[in-house]
């Protein structure tokens, strides 16, 4: 993903920002004239056993466009029976359909058209992912469905590669430590990352020979189900992967308590993974890994170049209009540069673009939906009210669609809610600090322990931070890294597991130990 990005990071250091477009954010940012998304929705059914169908009820819903809160198209509302019609053709094609009785070669070969057919299909993947989320185009089409593709092709890598062990025992034995596919895989995506999150999930799930059954975020159906088409134009057999959009406490928890289902996996809030990893417990223990929420540190010390460390602590904040579950959103600054990196900031968060994600040169779109929007705006006020400073923004940006202005807070206190809860949103919280043990004791002081980032020169002050910060992901003079290889998964309350990486095929294996009795053996 840093690859991508850098294509869009210019030589004075900003990010996404072309020439001759730089602005302060300003109502008519916004309130330009929506732009005609350069893509038609096609898909908007059920996909099960490889055909798209309606809801068993016939129901549906909107889905809507961030940038002004019109409907885009109506979408099928799967509910319980959609997603049992969903796990039966998932199942028969485990049990007794080609797929996990396919060579690996085959299967990822199968893995490697598709991941051809989403570079064809960039940028339709990309529009239909902006207009239905608000994200950037240009963050789409030039970093995320690239990265997807590059997931695909990471997976197929693996899918013959699995193999087993042969263990020796103390006795006259012959033992055999096999890897098999788990079966039929629930799995349920977010709405911030709706293409990416997918590829996590699907990719290792069909690496390992399982069968997929995904329920979309109701926010963002559309770009899982053209997707999956392309995937099955690709040569997947029928029933392998099946997609239900709908709503959680329905579809949703359908799937999470689905006693044919061998496997749940998760994205979304802390709350909700909860609730799935009870469903779960409650159902047939199925086995769970969740990927949840954060409140990451982002720790600059004193010898950080302030500059270097607003432009990176910005993007670590305000990337992906804040919609990230490992946002850098408690920005620690030590107090021999906090005054003028909070200037700094300020400056930074004025230049930043804001308006229609289809116009070029736009940093930020609007928020998901009127939901996530007016929780941000209560976010906001509770900063003000608990004394925190208001340095910028503070406000919805123009009179249409969902957009906020970047928004910074300083003099923020540990205790306050805007320190504590995840946000969501463009709000950046700058506390104080003085010394190296205080803001790692302050920075593990959260439920949360999904990432962080380190701003310094200094090395041991590096290694320092990353061995002592407790979160599953540290960025060093870096932030929002995403490769292909490496694992991502929280501590504490911001998960169980790890996506991507060698360690997310762990997820959909079972282990089994095969021992033989050996007779007359020439060695053991």
């Amino acid at each position: 993903m840093s690859d991508h990005r850098a294509r869009i990071l210019h030589a004075d250091g900003t990010r996404g920002l072309l020439p001759g477009v730089l602005q302060r954010f300003t109502t008519a940012a916004a309130a330009e004239e929506p732009i005609s998304p350069p893509v038609q929705v096609n898909y908007t059914k059920l996909l099960i056993n490889g055909n798209f169908v309606d809801s068993a009820s016939g129901k549906s819903f909107p889905t809507l466009d961030p940038r002004t809160g019109e409907v885009i198209a109506h979408v099928a509302e799967g509910d319980a029976e959609d997603i049992n019609r969903a796990v039966a053709a998932a199942r028969k094609a485990f049990d007794v359909g080609p797929w996990p009785k396919m060579t690996a070669y085959e299967r990822s070969r199968i893995l490697l058209r598709f991941a051809d057919l989403i570079e064809k299909h960039n940028d339709e993947l990309a529009a239909l992912e902006t207009w239905d989320n608000g994200k950037p185009y240009e963050q789409a089409a030039h970093i995320e469905v690239p990265m997807v593709a590059r997931l695909m092709r990471y997976y197929a890598g693996w899918a013959d590669k699995i193999h087993g062990l042969i263990v020796p025992a103390d006795g006259p034995h012959h033992v055999q430590v096999l890897h098999e596919p788990i079966g039929v895989a629930g799995q349920i995506i977010p709405w911030n990352f709706p293409l990416l999150m997918y590829a996590w999930k699907v990719g290792p799930a069909l690496a390992c020979g399982n069968t997929v059954v995904l329920k979309t975020a109701e926010q963002t159906p559309l770009s899982a189900l053209y997707v999956t088409k392309l995937l099955h134009e690709a040569g997947l057999p029928e029933g392998v992967v099946n997609v239900v959009s709908g709503f959680g406490p329905t579809a949703g928890a359908a799937l999470a308590s689905h006693m044919d289902v061998d496997k749940i996996a998760f994205t979304g809030s802390t709350d909700t993974g909860k609730i799935v990893l009870e469903l779960a417990a409650r159902s047939n223990l199925k086995p769970v890994t969740l990927e949840l929420g954060g409140k990451s540190p982002f720790v600059i010390m004193d010898d950080a170049d302030v500059d270097q460390a607003v432009e990176l602590a910005h993007f670590a904040l305000f990337f992906n209009q804040g919609q990230c579950c490992c946002a850098g959103s408690r920005t620690f600054v030590h107090e021999r540069i906090y005054d003028e990196f909070v200037e700094k900031a300020k400056a930074r968060a004025l230049k930043r673009v804001v308006g229609d994600p289809f116009r070029k040169g736009v940093e930020q779109g609007p928020q998901i939906d009127d939901e996530q929007f007016n929780k941000i705006l209560r976010y906001i006020r509770s900063g003000v009210d608990s004394g925190a400073t208001l340095v910028t923004g503070g406000d919805r940006l123009g009179e249409k669609g969902f957009y906020i202005q970047p928004t910074i807070f300083s003099d923020v206190q540990d205790g306050m809610k805007i320190a504590q809860e995840e946000i969501f949103g463009p709000v950046q919280s700058i506390l104080k600090f003085k010394d190296l043990n205080e803001v790692i004791e302050r920075a593990n002081a959260s439920q949360y322990g999904l990432a962080a980032g380190v701003f310094t020169k200094s090395l041991d002050t590096a290694n320092t931070l990353t061995r002592a910060l407790k979160v599953g992901t540290v960025w060093v003079n870096c932030f929002d890294v995403f490769d292909a290889a490496i694992p991502f998964g929280g501590y504490k309350q911001s998960g169980i597991g790890r996506e991507k990486g060698i360690d997310s095929l762990k997820n959909y294996l079972q282990v089994k130990a095969v021992v033989t009795p050996l007779k007359n053996a020439a060695w053991l």
